[in-house]
Parts: C-alpha cells; sequence; structure tokens
C-alpha cells in the first residue's frame, strides 16, 4: 500500500471538503450535498482541478466511514427499540421491497432488458440508504420528531432483507431458478447468529464495562468502543455477513447499557470524519458522460425511485395503523438509493450476468436522488397541509379511526402479546443456544474425542453435550410466573407441550447423532424427565438469577434512569436523571429549586462531564447534560423525569442563525427614534440590544435611559436577519 499516496489523496478530499461544505453552510444548503459536491470535484471527471492518485484509497476510507456510521446509528436504535417498533417496520419494510421490486422489473423491461437484469434493477431500486438519511434527518435536526424511528426501524429491516435478497439473486443468477433451500438456510443463519449475538452481548457487556466502570474516562471509552465496534465487524465477515452489520450490531448492544450517551459522544467526531469520506466517495463515481448519454432512463429511474417510494412509504405506515401526518413524513423520507444499490450491482457484475451500462445508470440515480433526500424531506410537511385540506372528509374520518382502532387494537392486546412475547422470545432464545451447544460439540468436541478415544467418543461426547444442554433444557420448559400464569389453562398448557417437544427434539437429535433415531427418543424422554426431577429446584434457581441479570442488562439504561432496579433503603431508589435543555432548573441554584419540597426527592451527586459533585450543597446549580444522582420512591422519581429530562424541539436549539455585532443609522421616521433601549422592545421584537451608540463625535455606553435621536449610530448584538428590518 503506498502510504504516501493514501494520506495526500485523504488530505485533498478533506480540504477540498472543507471548503465545499463551509460554502453549503453559508447558502444554507444540506451538508451532505456538498459532500457529494466536493467527491465530484476530486474526481478524474471534473479536469479543472487535480483529482485523487488512487480511488482505491478513497473506497478504503470510506469503508470505514459506513462501519462507523452503521455503529453510530446502532448506538441510538437498540434492540429494544427496533422490537417495539418492529410489527410496524417490518409489514412496511415488506410492502416498499416488493413494491419497488415489482417497479424495478417493470422499467427494467421496458427499457428492454433481460429478465435477470430486470431483477437486479428492481432489488437496487427497493432499499433506501441508511446512511443518507441517517445524515440528512442529522443536518435538518428531525432526530426527535415521531416518524424518525419509524423510519430508521425500516431502514434497518430493509437492510436484513438485503442480506437475503443478495443469496437469492445469486442463487437465480447461477442456477436460473430460486434455491428455496438455499434461501432457508441463509434466513436461519442471520437469525441464528444475530441472536447469538445478541445473548452473548447483551450478558457479557455491560457487566465487564461496569466492572472497568472507574477506569473508563473519554479516551479509554473511545479506545473501547471502538475495539468492540470493529471487533464484531470483523467477526460478522467470518460468520459470512457484512461489515456494516457486525457494527451496527455492536451499536445495538452497547445501546442499552448505561454508557451510551458518553460513547455516541466521543465516537461523533470519528464518525463525522469518515462519514463525510463516504459520502465524498459517492460524489466522485458521478460520471459527466453517463448523464448526458443517458439521460433519459437515469430521470426516468430517478422518478420511479422518489414516487414509487413516497407511494409505498406512506401506505405502509397507514397500513400499520399510523396518522397521515407520520405516514406521509415516512414515506417522504424514503426517496432515494444508496450503498445496498452499489453492493447489489457489483453482485451481478461479479457473477457476469449485469449489463455494464446498469452500474453507472444506478450510480447516477443514487447521486440525484441523495441531491433531492433532503428537500424532499423538507416538503413533506407542506404536502401533508396540502392533502389534509383537499382529502375528503370522510377518507380523512376512515384514516384517523383506523389509526384510533389499531392503537385501541393494540392496547386491548397488551396482556395477551406480552405473555406471548415472554414464551416466544424464551423459546427461541433457548432454542438456539441449545443449537449452538449442538453446533459446538459436532463441530470441535467429537473430532477431539475420535482422536482422543475412538471406543469411548460416542458415549462422551452425547455426555458432555446434554450436560452443557441440561440447564437450558429445564430454563426451556419451565413455566412463566407472574401475570403470565394468569392467563387462560389451555393456551397456556398447549404453549408448555410445544417448548416440551422442542426440548425433547435436541435431546433425540443429540443422541441420534451417535445411535439409532429410535434409541435417541427414548433415551430422550428419560433425560428430560430425569433432569425435571432430580436437578429443577437448583437449577432453575441458578437459571432464574441468569434470566435477571439478562434483563437487566438488557433494560440497564433505562434502570438507571428511573433507579427501579437499585433500591438503596426501604422503597427509596437511586436514579441517575440527565437535565434537558428545556429544564425550568436549569441556571437555578438547588436551594432555590425546592426539589425536596416539590417532588420529595433528594439530590446526592451532580455529574459534569469528568467532574463529580458528591452531596451538592444548596448554591450548587443545575446545567444541561448534567447527569442529577437522585434518591426518592418510584412515584416521586416518575413524576421528576419528564420536568428534568425536558428537551427543547430541535428548531429551537438550532435556531440557524449566528449572533453577529453590527450597527445600523437611525433616521427620522425609525420605530427606536425617542425611544430607551426598555422602552423599544429590541429584546423581544428584533432579539437583539444596544450596547453603544456614536452621536457625532460622542461614543455613549449603552443605559436603561438613554433615549435614541435620529442620526445616532446604534450598535447592536443579535440576530442579523431581525436587525436588518430596522435599517
Amino acid at each position: 500500500m503506498d502510504i504516501e499516496g493514501l494520506i495526500t489523496d485523504l488530505a485533498f478530499i478533506l480540504l477540498l471538503g472543507a471548503v465545499v461544505t463551509v460554502l453549503f453552510k453559508w447558502i444554507k444548503q444540506p451538508v451532505v450535498l456538498g459532500y457529494i459536491v466536493a467527491g465530484f470535484l476530486a474526481s478524474p471527471h471534473f479536469e479543472y482541478l487535480p483529482s485523487v492518485t488512487t480511488e482505491a484509497n478513497i473506497d478504503f476510507w470510506a469503508e470505514i466511514g459506513i462501519v462507523v456510521l452503521l455503529f453510530s446509528l446502532g448506538l441510538e436504535f437498540s434492540f429494544k427499540k427496533l422490537l417495539n417498533s418492529g410489527g410496524s417496520a417490518v409489514v412496511t419494510a415488506l410492502i416498499i421491497v416488493a413494491g419497488m421490486m415489482c417497479a424495478g422489473f417493470a422499467i427494467g423491461k421496458l427499457l428492454h432488458f433481460n429478465n435477470i437484469n430486470c431483477l437486479f434493477l428492481g432489488g437496487m431500486l427497493s432499499m433506501s440508504s441508511t446512511t443518507i438519511i441517517i445524515k440528512a434527518f442529522t443536518d435538518l435536526g428531525l432526530r426527535q420528531k415521531k416518524f424518525a424511528p419509524l423510519v430508521l426501524a425500516v431502514l434497518i429491516v430493509e437492510d436484513l432483507f438485503a442480506v437475503v435478497m443478495m443469496v437469492v439473486l445469486s442463487s437465480i443468477a447461477i442456477n436460473n431458478s430460486v434455491e428455496g433451500s438455499e434461501m432457508l438456510y441463509s434466513v436461519a443463519k442471520l437469525v441464528f447468529f444475530l441472536v447469538i449475538w445478541f445473548l452473548v452481548g447483551v450478558y457479557v457487556i455491560p457487566s465487564a464495562l461496569n466492572r472497568c466502570r472507574r477506569f473508563l474516562n473519554s479516551e479509554t471509552l473511545l479506545i473501547v468502543s471502538m475495539g468492540l465496534c470493529l471487533g464484531m465487524a470483523v467477526f460478522s465477515v467470518f460468520c459470512g455477513f457484512s461489515l456494516a452489520l457486525g457494527a451496527f450490531v455492536m451499536g445495538s448492544i452497547l445501546a442499552g447499557t448505561s454508557y451510551a450517551e458518553r460513547i455516541e459522544h466521543v465516537v461523533t467526531p470519528v464518525k463525522d470524519l469518515f462519514g463525510s469520506v463516504f459520502f465524498i466517495s459517492v460524489g466522485m463515481m458521478v460520471q459527466p458522460e453517463i448523464l448526458v448519454n443517458y439521460w433519459g432512463p437515469i430521470l426516468l429511474l430517478s422518478s420511479v425511485v422518489i414516487i414509487g417510494m413516497i407511494v409505498f412509504g406512506t401506505f405502509g405506515m397507514l397500513v400499520t395503523g399510523q396518522t397521515l401526518r407520520v405516514a406521509i413524513q415516512s414515506g417522504f423520507s424514503l426517496t432515494q438509493i444508496g450503498e445496498f444499490a452499489f453492493i447489489i450491482a457489483t453482485l451481478g457484475m461479479s457473477l457476469k450476468v449485469l449489463d455494464p451500462t446498469i452500474y453507472p445508470i444506478v450510480v447516477a440515480v443514487s447521486v440525484i436522488t441523495t441531491f433531492t433526500t433532503p428537500y424532499f424531506i423538507k416538503m413533506s410537511l407542506p404536502f401533508y397541509n396540502f392533502v389534509e385540506r383537499h382529502l375528503p372528509q370522510r377518507l380523512h374520518f376512515l384514516i384517523e379511526r383506523y389509526h384510533k382502532e389499531a392503537d385501541k387494537s393494540e392496547a386491548s392486546g397488551r396482556p395477551w402479546q406480552a405473555v406471548l412475547k415472554r414464551y416466544l422470545w424464551r423459546t427461541v432464545l433457548y432454542s438456539v443456544v441449545l443449537l449452538a451447544i449442538d453446533i459446538v460439540s459436532r463441530n470441535y468436541l467429537q473430532p477431539y474425542l475420535l482422536q482422543l478415544s475412538p471406543e469411548w467418543a460416542d458415549l462422551l461426547c452425547a455426555s458432555i453435550t446434554l450436560t452443557a444442554m441440561s440447564p437450558f433444557l429445564l430454563a426451556l420448559m419451565m413455566p412463566l410466573s407472574g401475570a403470565a400464569a394468569q392467563v387462560n389453562a389451555v393456551p397456556r398448557i398447549v404453549m408448555t407441550i410445544f417448548r416440551f417437544l422442542i426440548a425433547l427434539f435436541f435431546v433425540s437429535r443429540v443422541i441420534a447423532a451417535s445411535y439409532s433415531i429410535r434409541v435417541g427418543f427414548c433415551v430422550a424422554a428419560a433425560v428430560i424427565m430425569l433432569v425435571v426431577l432430580m436437578f429443577s429446584r437448583r437449577v432453575r434457581s441458578r437459571m432464574n438469577q441468569i434470566e435477571t441479570k439478562f434483563l437487566d442488562n438488557l433494560n440497564e439504561r433505562e434502570l438507571r434512569r428511573s433507579g427501579k432496579n437499585n433500591a438503596v433503603v426501604h422503597d427509596l431508589h437511586l436514579a441517575y436523571i440527565t437535565v434537558g435543555t428545556a429544564c425550568e432548573f436549569v441556571g437555578e441554584r438547588l436551594m432555590d429549586s425546592n426539589l425536596r419540597r416539590r417532588y420529595g426527592v433528594n439530590i446526592v451527586s451532580i455529574n459534569r462531564g469528568q467532574r463529580i459533585i458528591p452531596i451538592p450543597g444548596g448554591k450548587n446549580r443545575l446545567y444541561p447534560g448534567d447527569v442529577v444522582g437522585v434518591i426518592g420512591t418510584d412515584e416521586q422519581i416518575e413524576r421528576l423525569l419528564p420536568d428534568l429530562e425536558a428537551e427543547l424541539p430541535a428548531d429551537v436549539i438550532n435556531p440557524g442563525y449566528d449572533v453577529k455585532l453590527t450597527n445600523i443609522l437611525l433616521h427620522a421616521d425609525s420605530p427606536l427614534a425617542g425611544k430607551t433601549p426598555q422602552s423599544s422592545s429590541l429584546r423581544d421584537t428584533y432579539e437583539a440590544i444596544v450596547v453603544a451608540v456614536d452621536r457625532g463625535d460622542e461614543h455613549i455606553d449603552s443605559r436603561p435611559d438613554l433615549v435614541f435621536e435620529p442620526g445616532d449610530i446604534l450598535w447592536l448584538v443579535g440576530n442579523p436577519a431581525k436587525i436588518a428590518t430596522l435599517k
């Protein structure tokens, strides 16, 4: 590798990117568009500037950018959030993928492509870009809007579908038919590894981080988190998946820990650096001659992507019971294709089944739709207002009624759903663990025992495997307690029998691998009965401890915030709450906020960056971002949480202007003439204050009783746009 060339290329694109993005900030355009323009200017296709020495160098940095971007996405979108919005996300993603596959196939036929090219084209058009949407949401300050988490959930499900789609397309390209067994194997493999990563990660990583808590400053936390991210990404490739999937999984695991906000804070500069390189690399793929020669197909496919994503995305959200506003905003956010389109196109090229002209066309479509994405996101709200005004009243009533019925149905079905989820997840998780033990036993333990003792290998292997499986077999068959035990007996018994049969299958599988199926079945029944009778109490107690630890780690972030799992004495709990930007106590002294009198809680610590204030006094103040240690009952903490965590809307936090010092010449007809700083309402009306006045040769410092006269030059500090209206 040419290290000097690698650094030279990185320096060139970052310097060019800095100039272009500052320009785009100045003209108030999304930064991601500036990155794409910078990429085009740095490419060999733009002859008026030097270009990068080796495009492979940029691909190298861009690959790191994708990994870090997906890791950051995982940090903000935990497994728990994915499960909570999973039903809506899966249905919407299915509708989008199916609809866009059909639309892409039809357009391919219209452009006279053969069937395999049409299928690949449909696959490329069916996947929105996760990285581009994340960047657009961040630039536009929309991450906290109601529709944003739903869109991100859909994108994650689409990424999982893309893995399966690539297997199916490969099978069709090679065999001219769909290999059902290969597709099922791919899906099962993906689910298996996701569950194993999830189980091991949630059980091990939060506990390990808590043991090292006192050593984790910002520097150490950055090294640990990036090491975990890249380690999981490499392991994901080893298992046959992408780097990006592994990075996302690790981010999702860490999102449930109490370190999530700190990790996100220390990783943000790394994400911004390498993420910019990724978007610059997309801009480098723009080829003007392709745009000229194939402008018709490019515009047609761009229109299909934009219109199709809006229609199918909005329809999918409406079907899952979302409001019309959320559905339209979600649909308008998905109007682009990105990294998976390039991956699918590369797959088709490597299999030598894709027409060479399709790849540059798809790149051009991706760039065009990336350019238009921020504008369509901005257009979603005006379009919704237009639709709401012109939508027939009856149709509007039906949509609202459907949304309310969906909410009501979800609420009424919660007891059953909660029980069903507990049964389902316990069955899936323990089944995957048992399958993992079986795979390790067959692939590693049995060959080793055969070398050690061929005569006793089968018996030893079966015995060791069943011993390792026995705690999980018992946990799989254990009845649920609490509210689940109150559910109607018949379905509960059916679920128990079903789980018993699964346990019987695993034991039979282990024994039948060494002996006959009949012997395996008989011994399996005997082993299960033996486990239930002999080890139930001790093993059950131990498995309950394991489940409790797993659930505590899974919900660590929420438990730390609410203090529900951190009892100190009697019914008092210790919670750690982050002060929000809209908290009414911000800037106040603790003695003035009257938190104890209003909520009944005690403030025992304030964590401000690397500084910890133990047992703060009445003169200490609260500021946004402080992590406050609070002791109180569950009810007291629940009442305090919304007030202490209150956040300003994104558009208030980032109003989009700078505070500047400027001056104006006061005319006789000015609304400020004859008024004082107090009576002029400068602060409220114009968001400005007077700091000085030039009157002739005299320089006067501002004071409350100073009367403004025509001819004065006022020196003002504030919003330049509003001050300009006074000139």
